[in-house]
């Protein structure tokens, strides 16, 4: 469980998790504290024993795949039973609900562990704050918490810096990241899946690189690159691919720690030379074993060499020996006999007659016995004497005539191979191809628009080829094509869909989330994309996904007639509902007023009110009256 901050390029928070925010009513979320490959890692509170914790949730886009749920889970099972002071604890696990699609719900796992408050071994790597007596002693933290797990039959499988924490208040070292870890009896399960290798390419061992059935002797071989690496701040292999690293384990032998730091002893140089034998019957057979070398390696003891004994078991070997019966016993085995050794004595028993004949023939006493000889015994002694001089002449004459047949024969014409065909194969195939073919390939990367991205184009020469040993051979891997056609289906899309489908095409370049309001377009799905969909452009071109917010703004209905009005909110998918109002100042049917306000944001379908003028009802008409009859006006006369 790392501290460190997430980096710019996961600057954008699941959105999942930022509403979830009390996970199973009891666990609750801070801030993000650590960000890997397959999950995050928050800060939280244990509200019912109020402690602090941390909490690690898969990634709510790798939740819907099984693989990666299995390899969550499976580190939950594998540490729940492990109590070491040196391994992180896992407090509880569990679920919760995330909206995946109209159809059903995405269960995203989580799992409850220890809150540690420190950094990793990654980071004080870089920072260049180790000695030799701290790489030592935090060594020495992991090999307990191996050994433990060892005894458990729980195979951690991918020890490294990064999965190794220091606690800053104690300096104690807390191994982390049991996700790839397998019981010892499950381990008849490869490092491989669906021929890719699981795990880092830096810190496999060779077993692991080869495919081959892991167990602890596996992990010493991590354990012996991390203090490697802490030694030297520089892992044993590096190369320009995992790949090529990876096949160095296999194949090459590390430099001497001692060549990139002076201050390693030659006893810790002992000690590293035995944790990274590429067999791994040759290597540390147990953490308890790795630990005591390492601490007699502190006080200047090295680990002891592999007996003399034990070297080798070629007879040449024997032949060499400084042993004189093994010498003597070699030159008998081929055929050589010192002509010094035939006594007279064991000639008379030879010479042609049996041993008892010879016998009663009588001496002369007082005479040496040579004197004594009969002139018939002399004649035989000659006789084998020629014989033993011609033959060992024959024998000179017929070695010195195949020596001279050897030193004289042309040699042999080199072994050639023919180069294997290795088209559409992934990357790692095909060079396992090349060097069992007894080739040394050179990697290459090729635009191609028709095989995928990190498959195997070709070779040159070309397959069926024929070369010499270890001859080296260009394989062609595609950088897939040069350029690429963003599809029209894209557009109803989710976000995080969207994306892994425009990583499948093979476009490489930063893609950009743009909010965009949609009338139609449900909120999250993505409405098109910039540039446009059809167009051919190239891998590293940047992206813009315009993605629909579920919202719309309100358009200017005042002033508009009614039928205006409702057709510009069907236009903006809003739906009108119309009161009328007399109002004698504006033409009847017109809208006068409306109920959300102009450029208002609002969700898709909502519906608005408006008002109508309509004319007011007309004033009443007054009852005509009778005119009366003026009265006549009567005229005086004077």
């Amino acid at each position: 469980m790392s501290t460190s901050r997430p980096g710019p390029a996961h600057r954008e928070e699941s959105t999942s998790v930022s509403e979830q925010r009390i996970l199973n009513g009891r666990y609750e979320l801070g801030d993000l504290i650590g960000r890997g490959g397959m999950a995050d890692v928050y800060r939280g509170t244990d509200t019912l024993l109020g402690r602090t914790i941390a909490v690690k949730v898969l990634r709510a886009d790798l939740a819907r795949d099984p693989q990666f749920q299995a390899r969550f889970k499976r580190e939950a099972q594998a540490v729940a039973s492990l109590n070491h002071a040196s391994i992180v604890a896992i407090f509880d696990t569990g679920e919760y609900s995330v909206p995946g699609g109209p159809a059903e719900d995405v269960r995203v796992p989580y799992i409850v562990m220890e809150f540690v408050a420190g950094r990793t071994l990654r980071d004080m790597i870089k920072a260049q704050e180790l000695g030799v007596e701290d790489s030592i002693g935090y060594t020495l933290g992991v090999l307990s918490a191996l050994e433990y797990s060892h005894r458990a039959g729980i195979v951690h499988r991918d020890i490294k810096p990064a999965n190794v924490m220091v606690c800053a208040d104690t300096g104690e070292v807390k191994v982390m990241d049991f996700g790839i870890a397998r019981a010892m009896a499950d381990s008849a399960a490869t490092m491989t899946q669906t021929q890719a290798v699981v795990g880092t390419a830096q810190y496999l061992s060779p077993e692991q690189a080869r495919g081959e059935t892991v167990d602890a002797r596996s992990d010493l071989y991590s354990a012996g690159c991390l203090l490697y690496e802490l030694l030297t701040s520089r892992p044993p292999f590096v190369g320009d691919s995992p790949v090529s690293v990876a096949y160095q384990h296999v194949r090459e032998t590390p430099d001497l720690a001692s060549t990139h730091n002076p201050e390693v002893s030659e006893a810790l140089d002992s000690v590293l030379i035995k944790a990274l034998q590429k067999s791994r019957t040759d290597r540390f057979q147990d953490a308890a074993a790795f630990r005591r070398a390492l601490r007699a390696a502190s006080n200047g003891i090295p680990v002891p060499a592999v007996p003399a004994s034990e070297a080798s078991t070629d007879p040449n070997d024997l032949i060499a020996s400084d042993d004189p019966a093994t010498q003597i016993l070699s030159a008998t085995a081929v055929g050589f006999l010192d002509v010094d050794q035939v006594n007279d004595e064991d000639t008379s028993q030879y010479n042609g007659e049996p041993f008892a004949e010879q016998q009663d023939e009588p001496l002369p006493l007082g005479l040496p016995p040579e004197r004594e000889r009969t002139p018939r015994q002399k004649s035989r002694r000659r006789a084998w004497a020629a014989t033993l001089v011609i033959f060992t002449i024959l024998v000179l004459a017929g070695a010195g005539f195949w020596i001279y047949s050897v030193v004289n024969t042309p040699p042999p014409a080199p072994a050639k191979v023919a180069v294997p065909s290795v088209s559409n194969m992934s990357e790692s195939q095909a060079l396992q191809e090349l060097y069992s073919a007894k080739l040394v390939p050179k990697t290459t990367r090729v635009a191609s628009d028709k095989v995928a991205k990190d498959m195997a184009i070709g070779t040159s020469p070309t397959a069926g080829s024929m070369l010499e040993e270890n001859a080296e051979v260009v394989l062609n891997i595609s950088s897939g094509p040069s350029s690429v056609t963003i599809p029209a289906d894209i557009a109803g899309r989710t976000e995080s869909d969207a994306r892994e489908y425009l990583r499948r095409l093979g476009i490489t370049g930063v893609v950009e989330t743009v909010l965009t309001h949609s009338p139609t377009v449900p909120a999250g799905q993505v409405i098109t994309t910039g540039p446009a969909p059809g167009g051919a452009i190239a891998p590293d071109t940047k992206v813009e996904l315009q993605v629909s917010t579920g919202k719309v703004l309100v358009p200017q209905l005042i002033g508009l007639t009614q039928a205006e009005a409702e057709a510009l909110l069907k236009e903006n998918g809003l739906v009108m509902s119309a009161t009328e109002q007399e109002n004698s100042q504006v033409t009847p049917g017109k809208v006068t007023a409306q109920g959300d306000a102009y450029n208002a944001e609002v969700a898709q379908g909502k519906t608005i009110t408006v008002t109508v003028a309509k004319a007011p009802a007309p004033s009443p008409t007054p009852t005509p009256t009778e005119t009366p009859t003026p009265k006549p006006t009567s005229t005086k006369k004077d």
